[in-house]
């Protein structure tokens, strides 16, 4: 069973300590959301992991592999969805897909199935050929969201995954990371405000308060906790 350690981190940026000491641990088969409000240190935990911010303590593993020890053997077990999509304007969709397949040394035959898996399910098999530029905010989610389930990774990370997606694309991306963790055995970590479908995608929460964890636990606990709260 694969394992994420995310141990006594600590991260300051510009001598303000953004995350202190923040420590959780994940197993494969789970979904967890993290929870806080804006400034809590949601997004930093995500670039922290991803080595867009560096560490000033402690330390990140997944799946046995060091994050500073072994960059590369870590980034090959994990997959990204940010909130705002990122591509290439010089890319078409589809030579996005190959370059994420290639990537991650994806079989040519069984990223072209996986393609057309995903493009149909997402409804966008009519832009492979079309340029980012051209797209709508929610098709470039779409493309985004595509190249992060294309490999089979250990972790895979979702900023906010519902923003820009229609009703249809975000039920079809809940039960796709249901699958992944069911049947690839994936861990998945993500933030979201919409707390109204965490109870229906995520097994665990961690709460965030000012970069430290205040609460963690089952996300039955949690929604006991809110309607309790809502009630009051």
């Amino acid at each position: 069973m694969a394992t994420f350690e995310f141990d006594h981190v600590t991260v300051s940026i510009r001598k303000n300590t953004i995350l202190n000491q923040v420590r959780f641990s994940l197993e494969s088969g789970g979904i967890t959301a993290l929870i806080g409000h804006n400034g809590a240190g949601k997004s930093t935990i995500m670039k922290a992991i991803l080595g867009l911010v560096p560490i000033d303590q402690g330390s990140i593993q997944l799946a046995g592999v060091n994050q500073v020890d072994d960059g590369l053997a870590f980034k090959s077990n994990l997959s990204y969805i940010p909130e705002e999509p990122f591509l290439l304007s010089e890319l078409t969709v589809q030579q996005h897909f190959q370059l994420y397949a290639e990537s991650y040394q994806i079989d040519t035959e069984d990223a072209e199935r996986l393609i057309d898996y995903y493009t149909q399910a997402l409804e966008i098999s009519d832009k492979r050929d079309d340029y980012p530029e051209s797209l709508s905010k929610g098709m470039r989610q779409k493309v985004q969201t595509i190249c992060a389930l294309l490999p089979k990774v250990k972790l895979i990370l979702v900023d906010e995954p519902f923003m820009g997606l229609d009703i249809y694309a975000s039920d079809f991306l809940m039960k796709e990371l249901k699958r992944k963790v069911q049947e690839e055995d994936a861990m998945v970590l993500l933030t979201t405000h919409q707390l109204d479908r965490l109870t229906d995608l995520t097994d665990h929460y961690i709460m965030l308060q000012q970069g430290e964890i205040i609460d963690q636990g089952k996300m039955e606990d949690f929604s006991y906790l809110k309607r309790r709260f809502e009630e009051s």
